[in-house]
């Protein structure tokens, strides 16, 4: 079995930047003070009305092979993790950033799981190098939550960025991802959702019940993957949880024992932007050289469904 690991990364975010005093200036009952308390939120960034999932996941797609110093003729597949698709139902997005890029006719194709999709997205596109079928995949996640939200609803407006983070998934002759292991509990379906009944649709949120299942959930399955790679908090070099949270974050991070330096966060600045916050992060960090070869990275996305995964790699 070949051993995949990332090649290159890549990430983009809107223009248009929102700060907590904006939603009061927007006449909502809220303030900087209350959203940081709760989320851990200062900033996000939304996507204008010309600007979409598509759009977003393209520029990070350039960023990410230009960074993989690849040509578009060596990318043999496109996996893009979005529950917000330009086209409500098809083409999909990974078939729009094939054609915009200029890629061969590749294998093209979106995935849906929610703030879990990244975690998703690459585990299947590992699956697809190990075996040989591919040996340089383009793997996006990109979301645009925040055409979904009721602007007059304080407890999820102030929630989603818009956002998008791509990384090459290439054939490595090093170590890479080492551990995956994806979960989905639909009995929690309707604590995080978007009700087919509502005009326009727009997303609800238990958000007692996300919190509670979150951590419930993820804590063992990170403590498994810790237990199956021997690796523990303190000898893992990082951990990037999804940005929900930061609650959530501090809360897993702290119970595994992983140390507060350890954690990469983006949450301040570009608040939830779904499936693209594990990526995005990954970009950032390896533009501002905070990752090293050899460094051993966990990833915990979780999200809608209820879906969670682990994911363990050595940066490449």
């Amino acid at each position: 079995m070949k051993s995949a690991g990332i090649r290159g990364a890549g990430y983009a975010i809107p223009s248009q930047k929102i700060s907590n005093d904006d939603f009061s200036k927007m006449g909502l009952e809220t303030s900087d003070e209350w959203i940081v308390a709760r989320t851990g939120i200062k900033t996000r960034y939304i996507a204008d009305e010309n600007t979409t999932s598509a759009t977003l996941a393209e520029a990070a797609a350039r960023k990410a092979i230009q960074n993989a110093g690849l040509t578009r003729t060596e990318i043999d597949m496109v996996i893009c993790a979005t529950t917000s698709p330009e086209y409500p139902l098809f083409p999909s997005n990974a078939c729009l950033l094939q054609h915009r890029l200029n890629l061969r006719q590749v294998p093209s194709f979106d995935l849906s799981a929610a703030c879990s999709g990244f975690s998703y997205a690459l585990t299947t596109g590992a699956q697809f190098i190990a075996t040989g079928a591919a040996k340089n995949i383009l793997v996006v996640a990109s979301d645009c939550l925040s055409k979904f939200v009721d602007w007059q609803d304080r407890s999820i407006c102030v929630l989603f960025g818009d956002g998008a983070g791509a990384i090459v998934l290439s054939e490595t002759a090093q170590p890479g991802l080492s551990y995956s292991r994806l979960y989905s509990d639909g009995g929690h379906g309707n604590i995080l959702c978007v009700p087919p009944d509502k005009t326009p649709p727009h997303i609800v949120m238990n958000g007692k019940a996300v919190f509670k299942v979150a951590v419930e959930n993820v804590i063992p399955a990170i403590e498994e993957a810790l237990s199956q790679t021997q690796i523990t908090g303190e000898s893992l070099t990082w951990f990037i949880p999804h940005q929900a949270n930061i609650r959530i974050i501090q809360m897993i991070a702290q119970k595994v024992g992983i140390p507060e330096e350890k954690v990469l966060l983006n949450i301040a600045e570009l608040g939830n932007t779904s499936a693209a916050s594990i990526p995005i992060a990954i970009a950032q960090a390896a533009e501002t050289g905070k990752f090293k070869p050899g460094d051993t990275i966990l990833m915990a996305g979780f999200g809608a469904g209820f879906t969670w995964g682990i994911n363990v790699l050595q940066w490449t």
